[in-house]
């Protein structure tokens, strides 16, 4: 029985299993899809479908930097334990590498994807390690920055920056570029600030928070006058929190980021600028595990 490339994929998404080992079932059961299935229980990979079902909320964010771009990705599991592993670390870096050769346009894409020397695919290696670590793998996001960037990982893997940069100059090497970004990087980190300039507020996001504002200052009693003024020196600091060229430098108060990167261009170089930057925090969004090891334990020995 000959079977198709849409077989493939049908036995693919039921199974988890990754492309080529679907194919060998396929060819092994000759196109037979209960047979299929059946050889990849007996050869074990059919047990990662069952895995992938399960919450992963821990893991890595990471992201790398080369010359060419770079990017920035979060890859779950279940455990933090496995998250500290350096095969599981080696995974993500490898994940991120293929991000900034390959440029994917999405994560089914990523997936498609055979790493520079390998012959499987990403998805058939995240198949792997799910075997080989017994739990539930992800990627759940990734993103990508072409040309001049910087990186920071917080925490092993709680936080991850990713920061562009427009310069007409090849400051990648730069010692004194290295400790600006990785600075703007941390402040990022540490801060978190929604925007990167003011224009980048939306504008139902100001009129909104304009709208708070006023009605906390005529609840206080002030005058529409008084309140109007009260409300733009609020929108101002709300801009100072928010937006990451108005903030206040962590490492100097006396001045904002963007006064700190106008200070340190000419070190540098070069006129400098930050185009785009990328937060991600570890299982932010996702549902967490509630339960303690003591529950867990205790599920086990009923």
């Amino acid at each position: 029985m000959s079977f198709s490339a849409d077989d493939v994929k049908k036995l693919r998404e039921k199974t988890g299993c990754g492309m080529m080992d679907c194919k060998k079932a396929l060819t092994h059961s000759n196109g037979d899809e209960q047979g299929a299935i059946d050889f990849l229980r007996e050869k074990g990979l059919a047990a990662a479908t069952k895995k992938s079902s399960r919450l992963a909320s821990e893991g890595i964010a990471y992201a790398l930097s080369t010359r060419a771009g770079g990017a920035i990705i979060e890859v779950n599991s279940e455990t933090d334990f496995v998250a500290k592993n350096d095969e599981f670390k080696n995974f993500v870096k490898l994940c991120a590498e293929t991000v900034i050769d390959e440029h994917p346009k999405d994560l089914e894409s990523l997936l498609n994807i055979s790493p520079d020397g390998s012959s499987k695919s990403i998805n058939d290696l995240v198949t792997e390690k799910i075997l080989k670590i017994g739990e539930n793998i992800k990627i759940r996001r990734f993103e990508y920055i072409e040309g001049l960037t910087a990186s920071y990982v917080h925490a092993d893997g709680k936080i991850a920056v990713l920061v562009g940069f427009d310069c007409e100059a090849d400051v990648f090497d730069n010692d004194t570029f290295k400790m600006m970004s990785r600075d703007i990087a941390m402040q990022i980190a540490a801060i978190n600030p929604s925007y990167l300039k003011k224009d980048d507020v939306p504008a139902e996001v100001l009129e909104h928070e304009k709208k708070i504002l006023t009605e906390q200052a005529i609840a206080q009693g002030k005058p529409e006058s008084i309140a109007e003024r009260m409300v733009a020196g609020r929108i101002g600091k709300y801009y100072k929190e928010n937006c990451l060229l108005e903030q206040e430098f962590v490492k100097d108060s006396s001045i904002t980021v963007s006064d700190y990167i106008k200070k340190m261009m000419h070190s540098v170089g070069c006129d400098l600028s930050v185009s785009k930057f990328i937060r991600f925090e570890r299982g932010e969004g996702l549902e967490k595990k509630s339960e303690n090891f003591a529950d867990e334990v205790s599920k086990i020995l009923k």
